[in-house]
């Protein structure tokens, strides 16, 4: 007889992490496959492929938009903005952080505002240990890896992108930080992993933010689906007993119980998963972003 394996098994229940993003973001609007948003002073209209269902707002509202994305980035090539109004560079803040946005032809502005939700935890939980260490791997432009190291820690960011880093080193002298214990490394994640394994190289926590697709700096390819569950056993072997590791994953095919399932077999422990949303302004509907994993590691 065939046994249900969610029978009287409430780990596998997702949650939510929904959030506002920070004190400059704010979801206004969304729907027909756009979302409206406000970041700092720029007002901007990009796609959205999840928001399948009607806006809330007047077309109106919607055509105040300082700058607007046309074109997909995966068929067609880097998109274009139509810019209304306002800049194509600006600075935004998180609390007592300071970062820079800019209009880039992939659609993204150099911050992903649900990931406030992490930012938190993060901060909550590096500032409960002494002298904390953390890993980011595929760190961006750096704000995950600038809360860590408000928090207390000692922080290695590693992207494969010159220019991320580039971007992440001024984001930092934005904040202020630059006497903070930050090393920012241009690598491939899964090569330098590998080399932290072997040099026995421990962290309380490690952030794992990777692409669907990625290229490392010599050429190395990254394949979320064939990659991730060695990279995974990697950052397993990294993580201190009782560390943390944060898993978000934007791979539209993927389910939250496929990351649930494959950190609970090689990280361990306690794991809690779901999916990250933005909540939208007054009648707004909230706005699914990504799905996450976090385990922690058994004593």
């Amino acid at each position: 007889m065939q046994t249900d394996p969610f029978q009287n098994e409430t780990s596998f229940q997702p949650r939510v992490l929904a959030s506002r993003g920070h004190e400059d973001y704010a979801l206004l609007d969304s729907g027909n496959g756009r979302k409206l948003e406000r970041f700092g002073p720029m007002l901007l209209d990009r796609p959205e492929e999840q928001a399948m269902w009607a806006p809330v707002l007047a077309e109106k509202q919607w055509q105040r938009a300082d700058a607007v994305f046309t074109g997909d980035v995966e068929e067609e090539g880097a998109g274009r903005w139509r810019q209304n109004a306002g800049e194509t560079e600006w600075t935004c803040r998180h609390g007592a952080l300071a970062f820079t946005c800019r209009l880039t032809s992939f659609r993204h502005v150099g911050v992903f505002p649900e990931h406030a939700v992490h930012w938190d935890f993060v901060e909550e939980q590096l500032r409960r240990r002494e002298a904390p260490k953390l890993l980011n791997l595929f760190g961006y432009t750096g704000i995950a890896s600038l809360v860590a190291a408000q928090a207390g820690a000692q922080v290695t960011h590693v992207d494969a992108s010159k220019k991320a880093i580039a971007w992440a080193r001024e984001n930092q002298a934005l904040s202020g930080l630059d006497d903070k214990p930050i090393r920012w490394l241009i690598d491939d994640a899964g090569k330098f992993a590998a080399r932290e394994v072997r040099r026995g190289n421990l962290y309380d926590m490690i952030l794992l933010d990777p692409p669907k697709y990625g290229r490392g700096p010599k050429g190395e390819t990254w394949h979320l689906f064939e990659d991730l569950p060695e990279m995974l056993k990697l950052c397993a072997q990294c993580l201190k007993p009782g560390g943390t590791l944060i898993l978000t994953a934007y791979a539209i095919r993927a389910s939250y119980l496929a990351l649930h399932q494959l950190a609970a077999d090689i990280v361990g422990g306690r794991v809690t998963s779901g999916e990250m949303a933005l909540l939208g302004e007054g009648r707004a509907k909230a706005l699914p972003t990504a799905l996450y994993c976090r385990a922690e590691k058994p004593q």
